[in-house]
């Protein structure tokens, strides 16, 4: 029992922290203006490192169903960070788990990566994309202009996926797992 409410709270903590970071959005160059980086996904690596990919998960999912509440996509933009939040904190979690050592979490975290964008453009062409167009009546064609006018390459849902999407989250991987490079051991000992 003492067990479980340790591990409770820990992830509550990071799930509270992680949704404070969510708040804090950065817009990035040349990238439609609703793609913003937002720094939440740092609790819930340290926590998928520290406590295991459920852990991850879990605090994935409160943040995002605290913030929901305050949200301006009919929850949409949660369900997307929640999906591109696994797809990054799972396989980089198991592979950690396998090699716990700076490479371990170099290629954790590389993969993690590519696993969080490729699910990120699976995930926005078929799902994600057309529920912004059925549920808040956002037509296609407004999609696509708005990444348009960031990248003159955008004129089609693929080329939407392709040139927003993709290097979105490549930047968003990348930056997420320097930063967690950079603090993980500092913040390792108080985890465990």
């Amino acid at each position: 029992m003492h067990i479980n409410m340790v591990y409770m709270t820990r992830v509550a903590i990071l799930a509270s922290a992680a949704t404070i970071l969510m708040l804090l959005e950065l817009p990035i160059i040349f990238m439609p203006p609703f793609l913003k980086l937002d720094f939440s996904d740092i609790p819930a690596i340290i926590g998928a490192f520290a406590l295991g990919p459920l852990a991850g998960c879990l605090i994935v999912m409160l943040k995002n169903i605290l913030h929901v509440s305050s949200t301006q996509t009919a929850g949409i933009g949660e369900m997307a960070n929640f999906f591109v939040g696994t797809g990054f904190v799972v396989p980089a979690a198991v592979i950690y788990r396998q090699k716990k050592n700076r490479t371990g979490a170099i290629l954790a975290l590389a993969a993690g990566t590519v696993s969080m964008t490729l699910m990120a453009a699976a995930v926005n062409y078929w799902v994600l994309i057309p529920l912004y167009q059925s549920a808040l009546h956002l037509p296609l064609e407004a999609i696509v202009t708005m990444g348009r006018v960031a990248n003159p390459l955008i004129v089609d849902l693929k080329t939407f996926i392709v040139f927003a999407i993709v290097p979105f989250n490549l930047i968003k991987g990348s930056i997420i797992s320097l930063i967690t490079l950079l603090v993980y051991k500092k913040l390792s000992p108080i985890l465990h």
